[in-house]
């Protein structure tokens, strides 16, 4: 299992969790007619499925496709069905391995918001796909340490521009400079965050006891 660490390996790259060609069959099919108006788009859907295997309970596949498609796609036939949930489940499987592993995940967008507002970018799309993912199964997320878990979602959910309307984020939105600093982190943001579902916090090492004086024996 992977090791918690304060220090994220920077020498390994981030590691991509699809082949171009797999992630541009899965665009083309998500932006087709064959799926509704209000299925993820690629960027969302991968936000969304990172989500899955951060998640610290695992969703049953019938549930995070129908939340992922709002509905059944118009599959040509069994053969494009299997393949579409293929890469869907391997995108979200590689993502709980290269995690697993301590490494970082690539993600489908350069590190910058290039002075635009983070939910006018693929990266605030990203970020809402990521807390679609998280509102699949809020308990979970929030159960066992509501305080920290909140901490560690806090990037994602600035990011993704859905909670605008609450002032404090608001307040927080204004400031791009602090959301440039997380956006180049947001890898290692999702690492955090798995660990924390993974990995037990560390107890503090008890004191060695203090040794007394055999009985007989001059101090």
């Amino acid at each position: 299992m992977a090791e918690r660490s304060d220090t994220p390996e920077t020498n390994t790259p981030p590691q991509p969790l699809l082949e171009d060609e797999q992630l541009d069959r899965l665009d083309d099919f998500l932006d087709s007619d064959q799926v509704g108006e209000d299925a993820l788009d690629l960027i969302s859907a991968h936000g969304f499925l990172v989500a899955l295997a951060v998640a610290p309970s695992e969703l049953p596949p019938t549930q995070w496709l129908e939340e992922l498609f709002q509905g059944e796609p118009r599959y040509a036939d069994d053969a494009e069905r299997d393949e579409i949930i293929t890469l869907l489940t391997l995108l979200r499987d590689n993502a709980v391995a290269v995690l697993e592993q301590g490494g970082l995940p690539e993600l489908p967008f350069e590190l910058t918001l290039g002075g635009e507002p983070a939910e006018e970018t693929p990266i605030g799309d990203w970020c809402a796909g990521f807390m679609e993912g998280v509102f699949s199964d809020e308990s979970a997320w929030f159960q066992d340490d509501e305080e920290a878990a909140a901490t560690l979602l806090l990037p994602f959910m600035l990011l993704s521009g859905l909670f605008d309307d609450e002032p404090d984020m608001a307040e927080l939105a204004k400031d791009q400079e602090r959301q440039e600093s997380l956006v180049v982190q947001l890898p290692e943001l999702v690492l955090d965050l798995y660990l924390h579902y993974r990995v037990p916090p560390e107890t503090p090492k008890p004191k060695p006891r203090k040794k007394t004086p055999s009985k007989g024996k001059k101090r």
